[in-house]
Formats: structure tokens, sequence, C-alpha cells
């Protein structure tokens, strides 16, 4: 028996890449769940679905009934997704909607799908950015010069708000590139030929099955309070040796230690102490040596 068996657990976004796999998740669990998806679409493992829009007051409200903890996932999930106007709106809107009326409510605890973008370098509009440090932990400043960028910065602090108004435990789960392996695999492979591209991100990967299993955790945990942390595989998703290809693209960034073999170079200690995860779903890459040929400028 697990600690959400039996319990009524609201997932927005549940037909989407990582909430259908979540509320799957959930339900094998023994979690009741309520799916809250747009219209027309279909979601397996859940007992209870409602169509309709996480902007919507209504629609959260009767999505809300009987919940006791609530998985915010539902999002436009890159800067262009939509116009910046619909990317921002939607984001910000939903997560304070959602957030809001399931703390008016008495819901007592919510996970909340963050993101990596948060930071604001990965779509920002300097294509030549690095970031101030590496291992990316939680405390890296915000550089943000995109709208769905900001919209996961203002998400942490309404989760903040919620917090100190109502008292809610929110667990933000700042994600960096989630997918099934297969995805995960040919990006890889892209990345190999060309890692540049990786660098902001810190060659980051999570896959799917992994993150349903941190949103879980999340449930679980008993961490008080508005906590946001990175999480991701313990090894990039290029074949290189971290420290080489930090020499060869990053030179000047400073690096607060140094990374054996693949180590992805993203601090996840607080994804290990506040939630008790580690990823177990890795790429399949043979460590090798960085081609001398490698693209390293743009």
């Amino acid at each position: 028996m697990t600690q959400i068996d039996g319990r009524r657990v609201l997932v927005t976004g549940a037909a989407g890449r990582i909430g259908s796999v979540t509320t799957r998740h959930l339900a094998e669990q023994g979690a009741l769940v309520t799916a809250l998806c747009q219209p027309g679409q279909a979601v397996d493992g859940a007992d209870r679905v409602v169509h309709g829009d996480t902007r919507s007051e209504r629609d959260v409200a009767a999505a809300l009934a009987d919940v006791e903890l609530v998985v915010h996932l539902a999002a436009l999930p890159h800067r262009d997704a939509g116009s910046p106007y619909d990317v921002y709106a939607t984001n910000v809107i939903s997560t304070f909607n959602v957030l809001t009326q399931a703390a008016q409510r008495g819901v007592r605890r919510a996970v909340v799908a963050g993101s990596i973008n948060r930071y604001g370098l990965p779509q920002g509009v300097d294509r030549d950015a690095r970031p101030p440090y590496f291992p990316l932990d939680t405390d890296i400043p915000a550089d943000v010069s995109d709208w769905y960028s900001l919209s996961k910065l203002n998400d942490e602090n309404a989760s903040h708000m919620v917090n100190r108004r109502w008292g809610v435990d929110i667990v933000t789960l700042r994600f960096p590139h989630v997918n099934t392996m297969a995805a995960l695999t040919a990006v890889a492979a892209q990345l190999t030929a060309d890692p540049r591209p990786g660098l902001t991100e810190a060659w980051a990967y999570l896959d799917v099955r992994d993150a349903a299993r941190a949103i879980e955790l999340g449930l679980e945990t008993d961490a008080r309070g508005a906590n946001a942390f990175y999480l991701a595989a313990p090894t990039t998703s290029i074949p290189y040796r971290t420290e080489d290809v930090l020499d060869a693209l990053a030179p000047d960034v400073p690096r607060h230690k140094r990374f054996v073999e693949r180590e992805v170079p993203m601090d996840l200690t607080d994804a290990e102490r506040l939630i008790g995860f580690r990823a177990q779903h890795l790429l399949d890459l043979e460590t090798r040596d960085l081609p001398a040929d490698i693209p390293l400028t743009a």
C-alpha cells in the first residue's frame, strides 16, 4: 500500500506526454485519479474525467470535487507553442487558478510541473549564452528573455504565494527535456553530432516514466513549504566526458565541482534529499573521447 492509495488526486494536463503516463502510474499505485483535459481527449487510468480549461474557474472547480492532492501539469510547453500572449497567459493563469482554488477547498499538497527554463537561458534571446556556473543548481539566478521562461518563473512565485497565504505544501519539479526513451535516444544522436545546443540545459534529460515516479514522490513527501528544484538522469545525453565538453564549449564558466565521466553538470541533491528521487531509466551510451573535429563554435 502506498501513501496515495485510495486518495483522490487531480491531474491537470492528464492527456499530455507526462500527464498520460502519470495518470496511469498514480492509478497503479492505488490513487483515485480525476483527469482534467481538453474536450475530446481520452485518459487511461483515470476513474473520473473532466473536460475543460484550466483557465476556467468553473471547470477547475468541477474537477476539484473531493480532491485531496493536486498534480498540475497543464501548460503550453514551449516558447513557440502559441503566441507570446497565449503561452504566458495560459501558463500563469492556469497555475494561479488551479492552486488558489485547490487551497481554498482545503487541498494541503500539490506537485507542479516546473521547467529548467525558469532560469531563462535555454529558450532565451542569446544563442551564445553560457550559465553563470556549473553545476546548475536550485539557486542559479534567472536571466529571462522569453515568455515561456517567464511563465515558469512566475509559476514558482504563485506557488510561494499560495504556500504563504494558505499553507499548501508545494513541490515544483524543474523538469529538463522529458520524453520516451526512443525520443531521447534520437535527441542524443543529434547532440552527439553537435553538443552546443545542449550546453544551457546541461545535456540533462529524464525518461517520462521517471517523471511520473518523481511526481508520486512529490505527493508523498513530508517536505514543508514551497520547494522548487531540478531533477534529471545522473548522466548526460551525450557520450563524451563532461569535463572535456565543458573545457571545449565553456572553458571560462566557473565549475563548483569536478564531474566524473558523463556526470550531468546539474545539482540533483535537492531531488534526492526532499523527495528521495533517483532516475532509473538511463540512456545506454558508451563513453568515448570528444572528437577533434566536433563543432565547437557557432
